[in-house]
């Protein structure tokens, strides 16, 4: 059967795409909230206030894909296919999403709700988290080298189980490096 191939088409509301390749496509307030999007490849497209919240993404491509004003609470990008996975997120809400073992390296979080998310054993270099929220995010055994977290707060990161080199952060955060030896610190 031969896959369903949709380049420079703009989607909007409520409107659901089929199985298949998009290349270059704009979707534009789309609810794909608890959907199956498993098998789907996104290349060069951008998401604008979707709701992705609960979405099935097992073996999706997302290549060069940006995200903004998006609702992804619950997702498992663990699950996506890892060839070119490359994207990023502006003012979205990914909370209690994972990012378990992926290689998203460059990623750009910013303005983002981050609360909760596991990303464990990810490979985060030279990311940037410009004004995220990431408490109760999980960083273990997570590279995190030329990470760039200069105005992400709330953050926990042990220095101890992480890789930090040249990870970029600012005073004020610098207690989220030392929750782990239980010091009371002073501004």
């Amino acid at each position: 059967m031969k896959e369903t191939f949709i380049q420079h088409k703009t989607f909007e509301k409520n409107e659901l795409p089929i199985k298949g390749e998009y290349e270059n496509c704009q979707f534009k307030s789309c609810n794909f909230s608890e959907s199956n999007l498993s098998d789907f490849k996104f290349i060069d497209c951008a998401f604008n206030a979707c709701n992705f919240s609960l979405v099935k993404i097992n073996n999706t491509v997302f290549q060069d894909v940006k995200f903004k004003d998006c609702k992804m609470v619950g997702l498992l990008f663990d699950t996506c296919n890892s060839f070119g996975l490359s994207f990023s997120f502006d003012a979205c809400q990914l909370n209690h999403s994972s990012f378990y073992k992926t290689k998203i390296k460059k990623t750009l979080f910013k303005n983002s709700q981050l609360q909760g998310i596991d990303f464990t054993e990810a490979d985060l270099t030279s990311a940037a988290f410009d004004n995220c929220d990431l408490s109760q995010a999980i960083f273990d055994l997570s590279i995190l080298e030329k990470a760039d977290f200069r105005t992400a707060f709330n953050y926990t990161i042990n220095p101890e189980k992480n890789r930090i080199k040249k990870a970029k952060f600012s005073v004020l955060g610098l207690s989220g490096l030392l929750d782990n030896y239980d010091i009371e610190i002073e501004k």
